[in-house]
């Protein structure tokens, strides 16, 4: 895709999406550095309707809630889901990694409290992430469990201290470099923090992890672990797998073997949140995703 197509998409979606109006560049909250905003998109019709608020990948540096996410809209829009998709703070330095999770949660408490003025329904909002987002969409509801009814993660890096250890993507140099200068406990440790499947306790919400089984960046085994564990203490979890999937939505959009995803996700949020029955060209894809329960 050149440079000029993707960035005409963003505005070529800008006054209306698929027959439903989107509202561009709404603030949700402030952060030091400025306002933080979301677009977004609600059916038209009677409603309360459920809601999904979507949190883009970029490994917590990039990424963008328009061109990163855009695969999504449509099938939730088909589906009769509003849907938010966020900006975050980026992690500029070490020290900025994951004060986004307090961004997640302010999106959050906004759609929640706005909920007539968007007609939806606040007891029936789920928060969707994909890579970095899922990561960071997944710590905020881990620390508030009540705040949504559902969350889809997907491709999440759940165990931080695994990735450090085992990535291809970090230089076996470099990790010789951070031991030698006696700071690996200490990253460690922060890195065990920030870890989503170090905060698993019984009462949160059901997840859905979605996660390709060739995915080099974030290891399908990561799904596997999470979802295990979230299932260990009586929480409700399932699994969807991409067979031959790597990282990234975007990538799946070249093959209709890995996007059929799709239905099953929209089938779970429907299953999940009690929201309507899509009629939609989403219901009517194939499924060849896998739903591991």
């Amino acid at each position: 895709m050149t440079l000029l197509l993707r960035l005409a998409i963003p505005l070529m979606l800008s006054a209306q999406l698929f027959g439903e109006p989107v509202q561009r560049n709404i603030e949700y909250g402030r952060a030091p550095n400025g306002p933080l905003l979301m677009d977004v998109s609600v059916p038209e019709g009677k409603g309360p309707f459920p809601a999904v608020i979507i949190v883009h990948g970029g490994g917590w540096i990039g990424g963008d809630r328009q061109f990163s996410v855009e695969p999504l809209f449509a099938p939730l829009s088909h589906a009769g889901f509003a849907w938010f998709s966020i900006s975050y703070r980026l992690a500029t330095d070490l020290l900025q990694f994951g004060v986004a999770v307090e961004d997640v949660q302010s999106a959050i408490g906004f759609v929640r409290k706005n909920a007539a003025e968007y007609n939806i329904d606040p007891q029936r909002i789920a928060v969707l992430g994909e890579s970095a987002g899922a990561h960071l969409a997944a710590l905020a509801v881990e620390r508030s469990p009540g705040s949504v009814a559902a969350v889809v993660a997907m491709y999440p890096p759940t165990d931080l201290v695994a990735l450090a250890q085992n990535a291809r993507a970090i230089p076996e140099s470099v990790r010789q470099m951070v031991r030698a200068a006696g700071m690996e406990e200490l990253i460690l440790g922060y890195l065990r923090e920030m870890s989503p499947i170090e905060h698993i306790g019984p009462g949160l919400p059901p997840f859905l992890l979605v996660h390709g089984t060739a995915d080099t960046i974030v290891p399908y085994d990561q799904s596997e672990r999470m979802l295990k564990k979230l299932k260990a203490v009586g929480n409700q979890a399932e699994l969807i797998t991409v067979p031959g999937g790597g990282h990234g939505l975007r990538g799946w959009e070249r093959s209709r073997e890995h996007t059929s995803y799709r239905q099953t996700m929209i089938d779970w949020l429907q299953r999940t949140l009690k929201g309507p029955v899509s009629s939609g060209p989403a219901a009517s894809a194939p499924a060849s995703g896998k739903l591991r329960p």
